[in-house]
């Protein structure tokens, strides 16, 4: 805030005697902000004591005043033309005496108005009013006809009052009050801007960063990442150059300046950074690419230069930006209406301090984002960000330590086997993994068990894939035939096909929005054949099958079967090149043309593809209804045991089908109730 400057002089108490001004160092410096405060308080409560009335009274709507008027309850009204409102006044005998009418008398509000009604057309409202006098008026004689209707319309009338004054003793304090309020803030942006370091009352231009020094420094370790092997060792070298900068330095290396954490959500790149944080014992400065956001101008480059500012105070140290995407996308994008000049601004003061002519020796820069492919080129330059760190989606060695890191303060049944679940949960990223183990304890304690068994984990990698098991819905026979085929078709194909996935349990129980599901077990690859996608996209083109074989006509539960068929041909034709079009591929990697509005082929090759999308899913349905015609017995006896069981397993299906030809190679097939990550999903 800014305040009084004073200047301590002498003090005379006397002619020619001088008191040292020793008290007057310690007094507090009298701010003039808080003068404004009081005064804008003052204000308010004045305002709000003037105005008392209008917030005392309750808006109701015709169907309360009709029944106020057939009540006879109603004094008088007030119709306030300015407002477009009428203020309904109840007669005093029963504010005072009713006990429906206490609040009014407790709140002190006896002359009220009691209620208001908000109105469009006044004539149309006092045509109502009469209306309902009309009605309780015939209503009353239908009841008692002795009783007159000149004299009863007396007993029902009120007068309505037209107010046209102006309340200008509560406009004068509210515009008084919004005058100080304007006046308060134009000094804290004159302080903002003037201040030192951008200052102000609300430090609105320092950096949001969090440090963590030698006296708070974060439990995390590397013993809590577990996986991530690849991006530890990198981050534990930059960790080793800040404890031992000597043991590069002689051989003449210099420490990189940034390096960039990239991959999916929840593969543990921020718990990376935290670990860095616990193991570097360095001053360790974090934030989110958000926090350099704000609707002032100016505000967010201002932190970034606080934000290094300090760094260099507390040098060697780390700073680490979270979802650096919110402030580092690429430049230029967008810029027809000019409103990402702000951003822009912050992501070149950020460019600037990372690799302008200022030093920054012994500061590192850590960034994490899922969006890498948006972020501006000058950002990812050597010099800025050396090292691009690829945090991906754990493997199965992986999962098996995520695992083991998550359950060390869980209580395990005897029959838990983590190498069992790392099988089963192919694609799971390390926060799925720790949803698994807390939704098992959770489970586990629901059904009051003193320890966590190997169902408990099961059942949460069914709830967290498929959603949770609505068991109370109400199916019709029809609907849970046709479901029971559908999905029986899907176990049927992929059992067959040598490339499909293996299935592991097919449910026609209701989970989440889908009517049934189908768990399968994928074989972990990084190149996928053509044959291969094309039986996969001949299993989910399974269910359909089997409702046209089975049924002889098709229903609209394929939805989501359907829309993974189409995007897989799609990325085939478009993007792999495997299809007769050749080898070409329309995929844009860079992202330049994300808000482009043509399409990098012609209209031609546009006819061409969709020709060619359309042949793949076809011949993908008619490899699908060729293997269920061939085996239609077993697709009904399938089909049927589901129907009564509602639930099968790998076993089920060998009992039917027999041994299936094909298993994917070092892994073990599961033999009870087991799910996996790929599931097919019926939707009504």
């Amino acid at each position: 805030m800014t305040g009084v400057q004073t200047c301590a002089l002498p003090i005379y108490k006397n002619k020619g005697e001088k008191i040292p001004n020793t008290e007057k160092k310690n007094q507090k410096k009298f701010n003039i902000a808080w003068l404004y405060i009081g005064i804008t308080l003052i204000f308010f409560l004045i305002y709000m004591q003037t105005g008392s009335n209008n917030f005392a009274a309750k808006e109701v709507y015709n169907t309360k005043v009709k029944e106020l008027v057939i009540d006879k309850e109603i004094d008088h009204m007030e119709y306030v033309r300015k407002d477009d409102r009428v203020n309904i006044f109840i007669k005093s005998g029963l504010i005072n005496n009713d006990e429906k009418y206490k609040e009014f008398k407790e709140g002190n509000n006896i002359k009220g108005p009691h209620f208001f009604i908000k109105i469009t057309d006044y004539k149309a409202f006092v045509d109502d009013i009469t209306r309902y006098q009309d009605e309780a008026i015939a209503n009353a004689i239908r009841k008692d006809s002795t009783l007159v209707a000149s004299k009863l319309r007396e007993s029902y009338d009120f007068d309505i009052k037209q107010n046209t004054s102006h309340r200008w003793g509560g406009d004068f304090f509210f515009i008084s009050f919004m005058i100080l309020i304007t006046i308060f803030f134009i000094m804290q942006i004159r302080a903002f801007r003037g201040g030192a370091n951008g200052g102000g009352m609300f430090s609105i231009g320092k950096s949001k960063a969090q440090l963590f020094d030698s006296k708070k420094q974060p439990s995390v370790s590397f013993k809590d990442v577990a996986g991530l092997e690849g991006a530890k060792y990198e981050v534990e070298e930059i960790v080793d150059f800040l404890k031992n900068p000597k043991k590069y330095t002689t051989l003449g290396g210099k420490i990189p300046k940034g390096a960039l954490l990239v991959g999916p959500p929840g593969t543990g790149k921020t718990l990376l950074a935290k670990a860095v944080a616990g193991e570097a014992q360095v001053p360790f400065f974090s934030l989110s690419g958000s926090d350099f956001v704000e609707m002032f101008v100016g505000v967010g480059a201002s932190r970034v230069r606080d934000l290094f500012k300090n760094a260099k105070e507390k040098a060697p140290c780390i700073i680490f930006i979270d979802e650096i995407d919110a402030i580092g996308r690429s430049r230029g994008r967008n810029s027809i209406s000019g409103a990402n000049d702000e951003r822009e601004n912050t992501l070149n003061q950020l460019l600037t301090e990372m690799d302008g002519f200022s030093t920054n020796n012994g500061i590192i820069v850590l960034a994490a984002t899922n969006r890498a492919d948006v972020l501006d080129r000058a950002l990812l330059r050597a010099g800025r960000f050396d090292r691009q760190i690829h945090v991906e989606l754990p493997n199965y060695n992986e999962r098996k330590g995520i695992f083991e890191v998550h359950v060390r303060n869980l209580k395990l049944a005897e029959d838990v086997d983590l190498e069992f679940f790392s099988k089963q949960t192919p694609g799971f990223s390390g926060a799925d993994i720790a949803n698994v183990c807390n939704e098992a304890a959770l489970i586990a304690a629901r059904n009051g068990k003193q320890s966590i068994e190997k169902s408990d984990f099961l059942a949460a990698i069914d709830r967290i894939i498929g959603g949770l098991e609505k068991r109370g819905n109400i199916i019709s026979p029809d609907e849970k035939k046709t479901i029971a085929i559908h999905e029986s078709g899907h176990a049927t194909v992929s059992w067959m096909l040598k490339h499909a996935s293996p299935l592991v349990k097919v449910t026609i129980v209701p989970r989440g929005k889908s009517l049934g599901a189908a768990w399968y077990l994928p074989e972990e690859r990084h190149i996928t054949t053509t044959e291969q996608l094309m039986d996969e996209m001949a299993a989910l083109l399974g269910g359909r099958a089997a409702e046209e074989v089975l049924i002889g006509k098709v229903s609209t539960g394929a939805l989501n079967d359907l829309e993974r068929a189409t995007k897989q041909a799609y990325a085939m034709v478009v993007y792999y090149g495997l299809s007769k079009l050749g080898n070409i591929s329309y995929y844009d990697s860079s992202g330049e043309r994300e808000y482009s509005f043509s399409k990098p082929y012609s209209e031609k090759t546009a006819e061409e593809i969709d020709r060619e999308v359309h042949n793949i899913i076809d011949e993908a349905y008619q490899t699908a209804k060729k293997i269920l015609s061939e085996n239609k017995d077993k697709l009904t006896q399938l089909a049927k045991q589901l129907q009564e069981k509602e639930v099968i397993f790998t076993e089920d299906m060998e009992k039917i089908y027999g041994k299936r030809a094909f298993e994917i190679e070092n892994i073990e097939q599961p033999k009870e109730d087991k799910t996996t990550e790929n599931s097919e999903n019926i939707t009504a």
